[in-house]
């Protein structure tokens, strides 16, 4: 579980997460253009791509390939444990 807190630390991995969350399925390039333009980060793809190993370790992002292309999707699993483990009671 601290993976997933780790990963989340960062402004710029919960910004990836907020982009996977309007649009699942992105490639690296398409998360960096997203990064730049919708919210003014301006990272290298080598900086982009460690964040998002980070996320994947945790657990939060997976990846496919599609021919020589990688696509990055939101799992949201991890972040269900968290509510399990203390869970809102009124």
């Amino acid at each position: 579980m601290g993976d997933i807190f780790r990963a989340l630390a960062d402004p710029t991995r919960r910004q990836i997460l907020d982009e996977l969350t309007i649009r699942d399925g992105l490639t690296l390039f398409e998360i960096c253009g997203r990064l730049m333009m919708l919210h003014g980060v301006v990272s290298s793809r080598q900086a982009i791509s460690q964040h998002l190993a980070v996320l994947e370790e945790a657990g939060l992002v997976h990846t496919r390939r599609v021919g020589r292309t990688k696509i990055h999707e939101l799992n949201t699993a991890p972040l269900r444990e968290i509510i399990d483990r203390w869970p809102i009671t009124p």
